[in-house]
């Protein structure tokens, strides 16, 4: 009975460990990709590129990066299980519906870092925690505590504050309603953002099947393949292909550097998506809003240096308030993981007393 106990005490603090690995791997993806993705797309912008949904299929373009490694786990685990592929119909359809939303998330992001500064859209981009705290309640019952609530209201007050310095913020010679409308589509597109962090928690705890590694990496293709098919449909209608050639010409930094960010910038923005699900398939849709946020001050500096941004007092007020509501959020959580690792150490003790 010992011996048994003993090997499954190692078998749990192996997984422990491989979960803790799998957190911190996606971490580090999440923070090459949303740091280095913004910076190179608002460059794009920058030095003259104009197309929109160009830019919104660079965000899921980077998918076929995916399918070296998922061969790689399919061919070693070919002689140990009958299972390879996780496709079920219910789950091909909500992969469907997820790529679509994740495809149109990408535009409202795109349409918004055209005509915002890094700095601003990044701070916009951070509320994305309180729609995932609101949509994580809504779809997957996480409960509301007063420090989520807190955190909240502080990113709402952040992104308020930010909407009354529009005109100190606006790029020379860029129209104010552009501008307004660039505010408005980066928050739509954190709201989606927050419901797609709560939709993928969603389908993992209903689809019926055990989401290991490479079944979370087939999962992470097929969204990116329908997001990018999306994408492809609308760039072929405002015949986004055919003037790429065009724009590389004209473009501020030369043709080569023109190709150049935007192979980086596809390879970055996959980055991104694949830390993102990682961590909410590894932990939850919550600990994923909270690294989202948490990266805004890194961003904040990197487009200070990079892109000779400028930083007003509203925007140092407006960090403070994420960086506060990130902290409350993850106090609040920590609190919460004490609370029920006491209340289950109670019933053991219940148990072992009867």
């Amino acid at each position: 009975m010992e011996t048994q106990q003993g090997s499954t005490n190692e078998s749990k603090q192996k997984h422990g460990k491989m979960k803790v690995l799998l957190v911190s791997l996606s971490c580090i993806l999440m923070a090459v990709g949303q740091i280095a993705g913004p910076l190179l797309c608002r460059m794009y912008f920058l030095h003259g590129g104009k197309r929109k949904w160009l830019t919104s299929w660079l965000l899921t373009a980077g998918f076929p990066v995916m399918i070296l490694p998922i061969s790689i786990f399919y061919m070693s685990s070919k002689a140990k299980t009958d299972q390879h592929l996780f496709i079920t119909r219910w789950l091909f359809w909500a992969c469907a519906i997820l790529g679509i939303l994740l495809g149109f998330n990408s535009y409202l992001y795109s349409f918004g870092i055209s005509y915002l500064p890094v700095s601003v859209s990044s701070l916009l981009s951070s509320t994305q925690l309180a729609f995932t705290a609101v949509f994580a309640f809504v779809v997957v019952k996480h409960k509301f505590t007063h420090f989520s609530i807190n955190a909240v209201i502080l990113m709402t007050f952040g992104s308020i504050l930010l909407g009354f310095h529009m005109n100190g913020d606006r790029p020379k010679g860029e129209p104010n309603g552009e501008y307004v409308l660039g505010f408005f589509m980066t928050i739509g597109g954190a709201a989606v953002h927050g419901f797609l962090m709560a939709a993928l928690e969603y389908t993992q705890k209903n689809s019926a099947i055990s989401f290991t590694f490479d079944i979370f990496m087939q999962f992470q293709l097929l969204v990116s393949i329908f997001a990018t098919l999306f994408c492809s449909v609308a760039m072929i209608i405002n015949k986004d292909f055919q003037a790429i050639p065009e724009e590389a010409r004209e473009f501020g930094l030369g043709e080569i550097k023109y190709y150049t960010i935007l192979v980086l910038a596809a390879i970055a923005n996959q980055f991104s998506i694949i830390g993102s699900i990682g961590v909410i398939f590894s932990s939850n849709s919550l600990l994923a809003g909270l690294v989202t946020s948490l990266l805004v001050p890194v961003l904040q500096l990197f487009s200070v240096v990079f892109l000779r941004e400028g930083f007003s007092g509203e925007k140092g007020m407006a960090l403070a308030m994420s960086v506060w509501a990130f902290a409350s959020y993850l106090y609040g959580e920590h609190q919460a993981s004490q609370n029920k690792k006491l209340a289950l150490g109670g019933e053991e003790v219940n148990n072992d007393s009867v």
